[in-house]
């Protein structure tokens, strides 16, 4: 996770770049599943044609369901937002995925609240801390700590853009962000229900990224026919690769095979990370202004994500402890059953030890 948060803010980074020099957030997501659809396709014919589950229609129908919610939906939200936006704010924002998920997760049956335990309790005021460092760090900036630095990408000077410059439209950025979060979030919890019924995350994802492509090309050349707005040139070559390979195909992997193993919450409690990462490159790249609650928002946005880990392994070790009493009880119910004497014979003497062997 910590890997996919890294991959995210260098998108974060170019996305804002290429879109400030003139590219439509819509061409931008239009050719971000396609480059992911081609990178991960072989590994998905070579690595799983074997193993490879059967696929059902309502499995099928989950998977364009997270290629809505989790591609096409997010990515439009999330580049409008972006543009209308800075890179500190979207990665700031994008802190309300864990909210969203919490509240999504629990009336699902996925998570559970359980305010009365430790655990519970450490969970949820750690989601409270990352939302409410997400938005200290948005709505206030206070005085300025760290100034421009001198190294930056020269790069950013050519699109002619300043990004300590007041936003295109304040109220269209953030609300498409929150949009982007939700969709996150509702993607979360569909992927953890595709990943248990279809062990197959290759094609998933595959699958996924070009329903996608399709979805996406036919909205972008709705909005945008013009043919010259569709070129790339260097930087936008290299932009809509990154965020297809690295961003789409190779993250979307991770971030599944991490919901198999730890649920959908606790891969979306790593996005504080990206705050982090996002405003250190921001102010080092792109010569941001790095303000007082830039600095106090990153620092409750981290206490808040480890609170939320440790209560979680509390919980998790818990649910081991209580896994293990119900086998050892399991156990301990065979053996007594097999040494009950016989009343009625070795016939009858003998089927109970065949019921039992059903049993185990």
């Amino acid at each position: 996770m910590v890997i996919v948060q890294l991959g995210f803010a260098g998108m974060i980074i170019i996305t804002k770049l290429v879109m400030d020099g003139g590219m439509h957030p819509f061409v931008q997501s239009a050719y971000k599943p396609i480059f992911a659809t081609i990178s991960i396709a072989p590994f998905a014919f070579f690595l799983e044609r074997k193993t490879r589950p059967k696929m059902t229609r309502s499995i099928l129908f989950q998977i364009f369901l997270c290629s809505i919610f989790g591609i096409t939906a997010n990515q439009y939200a999330y580049f409008i937002g972006l543009n209308n936006s800075t890179p500190t704010v979207a990665s700031a924002i994008d802190n309300l995925i864990p909210a969203f998920t919490f509240l999504i997760a629990v009336p699902l049956g996925v998570e559970k609240l359980g305010l009365r335990s430790i655990a519970g309790q450490a969970k949820f005021w750690g989601t409270i801390l990352c939302v409410g460092g997400a938005m200290l760090l948005s709505l206030y900036h206070g005085k300025m700590v760290i100034g421009q630095l001198g190294f930056h990408w020269k790069y950013a000077e050519n699109t002619g853009k300043d990004v300590n410059s007041p936003h295109s439209n304040f109220f269209l950025g953030p609300f498409m962000l929150i949009m982007a979060s939700l969709t996150y979030a509702i993607w979360l919890i569909i992927q953890g229900r595709v990943s248990k019924k279809y062990v197959a995350p290759y094609t998933c994802i595959t699958l996924m990224c070009l329903m996608a492509s399709v979805e996406s090309i036919i909205i972008g050349i709705c909005v945008v026919p013009k043919v010259s707005e569709w070129a790339l040139n260097s930087i936008r070559a290299i932009s809509v690769v990154y965020n297809g390979v690295v961003c789409t195909s190779f993250a979307y992997f991770l971030s599944s095979w991490c919901i198999e193993k730890r649920g959908p919450l606790y891969v979306a409690m790593f996005n504080p990370l990206l705050l982090v990462i996002s405003a250190f490159l921001s102010w080092t790249l792109l010569r941001e202004k790095l303000y007082i609650g830039v600095v106090v928002g990153s620092i409750i946005v981290v206490a808040g994500l480890y609170g939320f880990l440790w209560g979680k392994k509390i919980e998790t070790s818990a649910e081991d402890i209580e896994v293990n009493k119900e086998k050892v009880q399991s156990t301990k119910l065979v053996d007594l059953e097999l040494q009950l004497p016989s009343t009625n014979g070795n016939h009858l003497e003998s089927k109970q030890i065949s019921e039992t062997k059903a049993k185990l």
